[in-house]
């Protein structure tokens, strides 16, 4: 999903996460909230900013996204690609599907899945706080 937020709510949120807004975060955040890509790695990123005549150095995309998963505003994933991948933290739940053969990245939301794994975890006494599921696929006409 492709959606711009208003600067002004872009500065709430970095503020709202315990953030000074900075020219570098707000436009790493706009990156990513309007990036057709859901999932972006730090060269991604660094690269849209690049092209867009951005002054912002790779360690500090690489140190402000590390910030944003601290504060909660996204999440990284390893995918086993070798190069993690941010997205934004979702209002809901879902987990991934990753393709070997092109790396990319599929979200799904499955509510027997997610069932199913609270009774699994229950059963052994325990209740699920948080996590990933991450299945590696391919194309079936291969």
């Amino acid at each position: 999903t492709t959606y711009k937020i208003q600067t002004m709510s872009k500065n709430n949120e970095i503020r709202s996460a315990g953030l000074k807004v900075t020219h570098a975060r707000k436009r790493i955040l706009e990156v990513l909230e309007t990036s057709r890509k859901s999932h972006l790695s730090a060269d991604d990123i660094n690269k849209i900013l690049i092209k867009n005549n951005d002054e912002v150095g790779v360690a500090t995309v690489y140190r402000v996204l590390n910030q944003f998963v601290d504060a909660g505003i996204c999440i990284k994933h390893n995918f086993d690609s070798g190069q993690a991948v941010f997205e934004l933290t979702p209002a809901h739940h879902h987990d991934h599907m990753v393709c070997v053969k092109t790396g990319k990245v599929i979200e799904f939301e499955d509510e027997v899945i997610e069932e199913r794994q609270e009774e699994l975890a229950k059963k052994k006494g325990y209740k699920i706080v948080d996590h990933s599921l991450v299945l590696f696929v391919e194309p079936l006409d291969d």
